[in-house]
């Protein structure tokens, strides 16, 4: 699949979306691709009783001036940066409007808990629902990140061993060279102690030996992905549980990177509890990298950048 060079942000007019725009204009520049400013609307519609239980669809013209409203307002923020814009109105399910648009997209960002604005169309259900299915990498800015938009200088990325957990390393990797930002690779194996139910190891299995058992994977892990190049990786082999230790790094660095399917510590990240943990308790954007994007995707490697 051929992908474009543009960074798709979904905007409702509130002021996390807002805040996503910002992320999203910063990442454009720093990889020299376009920025394409999406707002989704679907039209509502109410039983008519006098059509004997049919639904009468409501006149869209307020509701299309207002979305044309919260593009202009998302359009005229990107002012004064070199980043190519362009800009469109969807009508249909803003999720659904946004993972056909990953299809061939690079990247999408989206905001989450907005709070108001546009009907908080995008903030809720799509930055939950929009990582589980897109085909490209999302990046989801949270409102307290939104207020004051930092540059990424610190990323954390989930490494547990498996094939999505490798992609997105990669994609981790490729985002420390565009932005130049320091990386930490971290694995997370839950090691319970005592007699209780999540006591899952053996008595006589030792915690430094599991541990050390991580690192050498850890290790394995990330000279495979760095190959020849010269980015440095921090590895850290950790006991705990891998959603809660990622929210705990989210207040010390710009951007946190997980992928999409993995296993252990990272068990089913976008199917559950865990999706929920990072992604609504992260202090700091996260990026989804689904694992399908490594035949997909393009690296923002490929590109030049701005530095």
């Amino acid at each position: 699949m051929t992908r474009e060079k543009v960074v798709v942000v979904g905007v409702d007019g509130s002021e996390a979306s807002l805040g996503a725009v910002d992320w999203a204009v910063a990442e454009a520049q720093r990889t020299g691709w376009r920025l394409h400013v999406v707002c989704a609307y679907a039209l509502p519609s109410f039983t008519a009783a006098s059509l004997d239980g049919g639904y009468a669809a409501m006149d869209d013209t307020a509701i299309h001036s207002g979305a044309q409203a919260v593009v202009d307002e998302a359009v005229a923020r990107t002012e004064g940066s070199s980043v190519v814009v362009t800009s469109a109105l969807e009508t249909g399910d803003p999720a659904g409007v946004l993972v056909d648009l990953s299809r061939e997209a690079s990247m999408v960002v989206v905001g989450t808990r907005g709070g108001g604005g546009f009907t908080d169309r995008l903030l809720g259900t799509v930055s939950s629902a929009l990582p589980a299915h897109a085909h490209c990498p999302t990046v989801v800015v949270p409102l307290k990140a939104s207020r004051q938009y930092t540059p990424v200088r610190r990323i954390v990325v989930g490494v547990d061993g498996s094939e999505s957990a490798r992609v997105a390393l990669r994609r981790a990797i490729d985002e420390a060279e565009v932005w130049d930002a320091e990386l930490s690779a971290v694995a997370a194996v839950p090691i319970a102690t005592g007699a209780g139910a999540m006591a899952w190891l053996p008595a006589a299995v030792d915690r430094e030996d599991v541990l050390a058992d991580v690192r050498e994977g850890l290790r394995v892990a990330v000279e495979s992905a760095v190959g020849d190049r010269s980015v440095a990786v921090r590895q850290h082999a950790l006991d705990g549980n891998a959603a809660a230790l990622m929210a705990e790094f989210s207040t010390a660095v710009e951007l946190v990177v997980v992928g999409s399917r993995g296993r252990g510590g990272f068990a089913g990240l976008l199917l559950g509890s865990t999706s929920q943990a990072v992604l609504h308790h992260a202090a700091s954007p996260v990026m989804v990298v689904p694992a399908r994007s490594a035949d997909e995707g393009l690296s923002p490697t490929d590109v030049p950048w701005n530095r």
